[in-house]
């Protein structure tokens, strides 16, 4: 029975799976430069659609930022080669990490009615 498994599992094409592991070994090397910059670095790894999946960033400094990944599978893996912590979502504890300057306010107060123009 086991013999039957095996052949009817499909066999993924190697060249994609080299492809996705360099994909990912890129996008591990700029978590890195990240965490580097940032005094260390925490991550969350949310699916986005068709664009991806996004890989946020939050550096033990507070700096954030984020990167996209064309797939659940290959931002998981960049996360596991770069080796930081990883959390399930962005909860309260990994928020109030976040620090945010003039740039975000303005963008923010922009968005509310009556607030001024974001151009």
């Amino acid at each position: 029975m086991a013999d039957t498994q095996a052949a009817d599992t499909p066999v993924a094409d190697p060249k994609a799976q080299a492809r996705a592991e360099r994909r990912a070994a890129r996008l591990a090397r700029r978590i890195d430069r990240f965490a580097g910059g940032h005094g260390g670095a925490e991550g969350q790894i949310a699916y986005i659609g068709q664009a991806g999946t996004r890989i946020v960033l939050v550096g033990e400094d507070g700096g954030w930022g984020d990167l996209v990944a064309p797939s659940y599978d290959i931002a998981r893996r960049a996360v596991e080669l770069s080796g930081i912590t990883l959390h399930e979502s962005f909860d309260g504890d990994l928020a109030a990490k976040v620090r945010t300057g003039r740039y975000e306010w303005r963008r923010m107060a922009g968005i509310q009615i009556g607030g001024p123009a974001n151009t």
